[in-house]
């Protein structure tokens, strides 16, 4: 199969980019490039100053020199998925029974294809290096920054991370947090559940990359195309996927690829699409 690197056509929805992308049009041929090393990260933070913590679970896939990723909700991830991707081709991962596999595997194509750099769209941005809860808060301005929306502004926030929040008051803008968790913000506000309930009452978006692994993010891709409202999405889930369907309900993207943030003190550097900052 002859490969076709169509870097200048925004996929019109994740199902049409996965279709380019096994049909050999946004790099080599899927069934020609193998899954050679597959692991979980599992983390639990709380940040010096925060009153609560959070964990996370990753699943991620190394392709070449690229690795691709997907969160899970922690302990949901079967123990023989790591056995399962590793030395299958991509092709086959793409049509894995489990979704976070299937991003995560896209994920890894498509940084292998395209990596993120000023070539394929992407403005870097280097973050200092610091103590978790510095780094968290350098990655939230960065994030909101890539907001068009003007102070008094409402933003549904899918995925609750405290530093994006504090990011957004400190814009001047009000927010609407919402997450499958549920529970409350550090500030003791009520997190709503349902995003897509929320959609009516917000000017803008911005999500996690997790949306794609469990489902919620091609939902909330077609409101903001249909009504025309921006959608950030901060990505450490499928930061090579996101920026392909910038055009297409998606507004920018902040991307950060394995390792992230919360894994390493010293420098590091995110990804920024879309937006002209």
């Amino acid at each position: 199969m002859t490969a076709l690197n169509d870097t200048r056509v925004t996929a019109s929805s994740y199902d049409d980019l996965v279709e380019r992308v096994q049909c050999g049009r946004m790099g080599p041929d899927p069934r020609s490039v193998r899954i050679a090393v597959a692991f979980t990260t599992r983390q639990a933070a709380r940040h010096d100053g925060r009153s609560r913590g959070y964990r996370n679970e990753v699943l991620s896939l190394r392709l070449a020199e690229a690795v691709g990723s997907c969160a899970v909700e922690p302990g949901r991830l079967p123990d023989d998925a790591v056995e399962d991707c590793v030395g299958a081709d991509i092709a086959r991962l793409l049509e894995h029974e489990l979704l976070p596999v299937r991003v995560a595997a896209l994920d890894a194509y498509l940084m292998h294809a395209l990596p993120h750099g000023p070539t394929n769209g992407a403005r870097p941005l280097p973050l200092t290096a610091g103590t978790s809860l510095e780094k968290s808060r350098a990655r939230a301005r960065a994030v909101v920054e890539l907001i068009d929306a003007a102070p008094g502004a409402s933003v549904l926030v899918v995925g609750v991370v405290n530093s994006l929040l504090e990011a957004l008051r400190a814009r001047g803008l009000a927010y609407i947090p919402c997450d499958l968790k549920g529970g409350t913000t550090e500030w003791g506000e009520p997190v709503r559940t349902d995003a897509l309930a929320e959609l009516e009452r917000c000017d803008a978006v911005l999500a996690s990359g997790m949306t794609l692994g469990n489902g919620s993010f091609e939902p909330l891709r077609q409101y903001a195309q249909r009504h025309a409202k921006p959608l950030v999405m901060f990505a450490q889930t499928g930061s090579a996927v996101l920026p392909r369907l910038i055009g297409a309900g998606v507004s920018a993207v902040c991307a950060e690829p394995y390792p992230f943030f919360w894994l390493d003190g010293g420098p590091g550097t995110v990804h920024r699409y879309g937006a002209a900052l």
